[in-house]
């Protein structure tokens, strides 16, 4: 359903087992971060009003999901750690040229974010299937359903907004892209390093 060109190894869940407050602080982050996202599309495209809905009810959520992994980081007896370079973003984010019109920037950004969410959907599944702690695999495959709502909602938009055809080669051209990503990653205790 993902579309993903590359699985993540689920030897990659042995990683995370080994540092639980490492992948926990980075969740974290990558919430803020997908609250900040969609801020930066409220405030850069405001006459998509469309867009501009959905996004407030993204923020919403995305923030409740930033205090859920601070609560078991705070349950655990842990600190929010720092935030730090999530190395896929930073990647991935150089696929598209920069410039074009606001709608080629638009539809780039919403396929960036679905992405994004599609490669974390499939990491929390990955969690929620494999971790040996059974309280939070339960709440990886609670986040894995909403993150595979966010990337078709994100996916949606970008077909909904551009011009279908285009925007379809554009997104087999990023997923064949990050896959290449995906070969050099999936050897940290992060969502997507």
């Amino acid at each position: 359903m993902l579309g993903l060109k590359l699985p993540t190894d689920p030897r990659w869940v042995n990683i995370v087992e080994k540092n639980i407050e490492e992948i926990l602080t980075d969740h974290a982050f990558c919430e803020q971060k997908a609250t900040s996202t969609a801020i930066s599309l409220i405030v850069s495209f405001p006459e998509y009003t469309e867009l501009v809905q959905e996004m407030i009810e993204l923020v919403k959520e995305e923030m409740s999901h930033f205090k859920m992994v601070h609560d078991i980081i705070l349950e655990r007896g842990y600190n929010l750690g720092r935030d730090r370079k999530d190395d896929y973003v930073v990647q991935l984010l150089k696929f598209f040229p920069k410039g074009g019109s606001r709608t080629t920037q638009l539809v780039h950004r919403l396929l960036y974010a679905a992405l994004i969410e599609a490669r974390s959907c499939e990491r929390f599944r990955l969690l929620s299937e494999e971790l040996q702690d059974k309280k939070l695999a339960s709440f990886y495959k609670k986040l894995m359903i909403s993150e595979a709502n966010h990337y078709t909602m994100f996916l949606g938009y970008a077909r909904q907004y551009g011009d279908r055809k285009e925007v379809d080669n554009k997104w087999q051209d990023l997923l064949e892209y990050e896959a290449q990503i995906m070969k050099n990653l999936g050897n940290k205790e992060t969502v997507h390093g």
